[in-house]
C-alpha cells in the first residue's frame, strides 16, 4: 500500500492488527523447525535482494539528506553491504538460539499429588515503534518469529523506503515455508496517526515495544492503552574508581564515548575519584580533545582540566547522543553511587576498579538494568550479549529489564499434571 493512497487510517490499522491476531496462533504453533526454516530462508533472501535493499536505502538518505537531517541520525539509516551483513549475521544467530518456546520448569510434586511447573509460552502479538534504524525491521522480525509471537511494525518515515523492501524479503521467506505472511506486518503508511490507532489495538495486540527518542518514547507512554517494554533516555556513566588501573580507566571512558556517539549505550558523563583525578584526567582530557569531544566539568575537573566548558545542573541528565561529555570529580564511591542514582536513567552504567569490594557494592548498589565492571557501555546490547539481536532496551522491571531478546518476548504459564485428583475442602 502505497504511502500516498488516501486510506481510512483506523480501519486499516485494525485490520492488521486483526490479521497480526489471526498469525499469532500458527505462529505459536509452529515448531522449531518450521521456525528455523523461516529464519534460514529470511536470511536468504536478504541476501538474494541486497541491491534492492541499497536501492530503496538510496532513497530514504537522499531524502534525509535533502531535509537536513542531523549526521548521527543519517548514519543510523546507512544500509550498505556491512550493515546487509549485520543484519543477515543477526537473522542466523537468533536462528542458532536455543527455542524457548514449549520449555517447562519447577516442575514439581505437591503434597496433593499434583505436579506442578511452568511452561513459556508467546507473549501474542507485538507492536514495534521505532525510527531511522532499518535493520530493527529484520532484528524484530527474527526475533518475534523465533518467540512464537507475530508483530506490526511501524517504522520512522525517514527509513520508509528500505522497511518495505527488507518487509518484502521477510515476506516472501514466510510463504515460502507455508507460514502466513501476517505473522510479521509492515504498517504501509507514513501517515503519523497510525501510531495512535495502534497504541489502543488493546485487543488484539498484548504489548508495545518503541525505538526511537524521548519525545516518541513519552507520547507512546502517555497514549498507549497497552502495556509498553520501554527506555526513555541512555544517560549512561563510568565511574573511575580510586583502585582503578589507568590506562585501562583511560580506554573504557574513551570508547565508551566514542565508538558511537548516537548511540542509547553511550557514557554521557563521567565520574572520577578525587584521589585519582590528577593521574587520569589530564590523558582522559588530551584523548578527547584528539577525539573532537567537548568537556563539560565541574569546578575540580577543570582545575585539572581548564579548557574544560563550565558544567551546569541540566549537564548531569541530558542524552547529548553527541561528542559532548560532562566530567565530575566525586569524593569516592558514595558519591558516585548517589549521583548515578539520582541523575540516570536506570539504562547502563560501569565502574573501572580492582577493588572487589567496591566492584560488589556498585554491582549491588546501583540501581540500572545493566551493571559492568572494567569493560565498556557500548557493550551494552543484545548482539554483544549473546541474545543474537534485540527489540530494544528495557529499563522497566516488570516484565523485561535490559536488552530484550528472546526472553524477553516471552510469558509463562502454570501446567499441571494430575492423575484424577479432585479437590475437597
Amino acid at each position: 500500500m502505497s504511502a500516498q493512497m488516501s486510506i481510512d487510517i483506523a480501519a486499516y490499522m485494525r485490520q492488521v492488527c486483526q490479521e497480526a491476531r489471526a498469525a499469532s496462533r500458527a505462529i505459536a504453533a509452529a515448531g522449531t523447525g518450521v521456525k528455523s526454516a523461516a529464519l534460514q530462508a529470511i536470511a536468504r533472501e536478504l541476501g538474494r535482494d541486497r541491491e534492492k535493499l541499497k536501492a530503496a536505502n538510496r532513497i530514504d538518505m537522499a531524502a534525509a539528506e535533502s531535509k537536513g537531517i542531523d549526521q548521527p541520525l543519517i548514519d543510523r539509516l546507512l544500509l550498505d553491504d556491512n550493515a546487509i551483513d549485520r543484519m543477515i549475521e543477526g537473522v542466523l544467530k537468533v536462528d542458532a538460539l536455543k527455542d524457548p518456546i514449549g520449555q517447562i520448569s519447577d516442575l514439581a510434586y505437591q503434597a496433593n499429588g499434583l505436579q506442578i511447573g511452568r511452561m513459556r509460552v508467546p507473549l501474542g502479538v507485538i507492536g514495534i515503534i521505532y525510527e531511522s534504524r532499518p535493520n530493527v525491521t529484520a532484528d524484530a522480525a527474527s526475533l518475534c518469529l523465533k518467540s512464537g509471537n507475530a508483530c506490526v511494525l511501524r517504522g520512522g518515515t525517514e527509513a520508509f523506503e528500505s522497511n518495505k523492501a527488507i518487509a518484502r524479503a521477510i515476506d516472501v521467506a514466510l510463504t515460502g515455508v507455508g507460514l502466513p505472511p501476517a505473522v510479521v506486518q509492515l504498517v504501509s503508511t507514513t501517515d503519523r496517526a497510525a501510531v495512535g490507532e495502534l497504541l489502543i489495538q488493546d485487543e488484539y495486540v498484548d504489548v508495545i515495544v518503541p525505538r526511537g527518542g524521548s519525545g516518541l518514547i513519552e507520547r507512546i507512554t502517555r497514549e498507549s492503552r497497552i502495556p509498553v517494554i520501554k527506555h526513555l533516555d541512555g544517560i549512561c556513566h563510568v565511574y573511575i574508581d580510586d583502585d582503578a588501573d589507568v590506562p585501562m580507566a583511560v580506554a573504557i571512558a574513551v570508547n565508551s564515548k566514542t565508538e558511537k556517539y548516537a548511540v542509547c549505550n553511550a557514557v554521557e558523563t563521567l565520574l572520577v575519584a578525587q584521589s585519582i583525578a590528577a593521574r587520569v584526567l589530564p590523558e582522559l582530557g588530551a584523548r578527547f580533545e584528539q577525539a573532537g569531544v567537548e568537556l563539560r566539568g565541574c569546578a575540580k575537573t577543570r582545575s585539572f582540566l581548564p579548557n574544560a566548558t563550565p558544567a551546569v545542573e541540566s549537564d548531569w541528565t541530558t542524552e547529548y547522543l553527541a561528542p559532548i561529555l560532562a566530567v565530575k570529580v566525586v569524593a569516592g564511591l558514595d558519591e558516585a553511587i548517589s549521583h548515578i542514582n539520582r541523575h540516570g536513567s536506570q539504562h547502563t552504567d560501569a565502574i573501572v576498579t580492582s577493588n572487589l569490594a567496591n566492584t560488589r557494592r556498585f554491582m549491588t548498589e546501583v540501581d540500572s538494568a545493566s551493571v559492568m565492571v572494567n569493560t565498556s557501555t557500548q557493550f551494552a546490547d543484545g548482539f554483544e550479549y549473546g541474545l543474537g539481536a534485540e527489540v530494544g532496551i528495557s529499563t522497566n522491571k516488570l516484565h523485561a529489564r535490559g536488552p530484550v531478546g528472546l526472553e524477553g518476548l516471552t510469558t509463562q504459564k502454570y501446567v499441571v499434571y494430575g492423575n484424577g485428583e479432585i479437590r475437597h475442602r
